[in-house]
């Protein structure tokens, strides 16, 4: 079982070779209100989660932007992952079809809500 501080350590690298700016971005936005959260959300899903073997960052960015797209709701977060998806080596057009697929789980208004998102990144990053 790792440490706190070291979920915390490994968590916070991960986060940042996934998310980069975006990600410090979201955990500087906690730390005034909720300090606990943005350590919770660096420990558990980077810290624990990322870090495990049997996927690679990319199968991982690929099935976060899936789940968060099929939720519909998650806009903000989802677009964090759009990025954290292309920085760890996934295209465009993997984003765009993966989105795409969700139509058919999730329904056409989460699709189109995750490709608008999608769109956004898209053109953000080509500034």
């Amino acid at each position: 079982m790792k440490t706190e501080n070291v979920r915390y350590q490994q968590g916070l690298a991960k986060l940042n070779e996934i998310d980069g700016e975006a990600g410090e971005k979201v955990i500087a936005a906690l730390q005034d209100i909720a300090p606990d959260l943005a350590r919770y959300v660096i420990e558990f899903p980077f810290g624990d989660i990322y870090t495990r073997p049997g996927l690679d960052l990319k199968s991982r960015e690929i099935a976060t932007v899936a789940a968060l797209t099929a939720l519909g709701n998650a806009a903000p977060q989802l677009k964090v992952h759009i990025h954290g998806a292309l920085n760890v080596g996934c295209t465009e057009t993997e984003i765009v079809e993966v989105i795409m697929q969700m139509a058919v789980y999730a329904g056409f208004p989460a699709a189109l809500n995750g490709m608008f998102a999608a769109k956004e990144v898209f053109a953000e990053r080509q500034k």
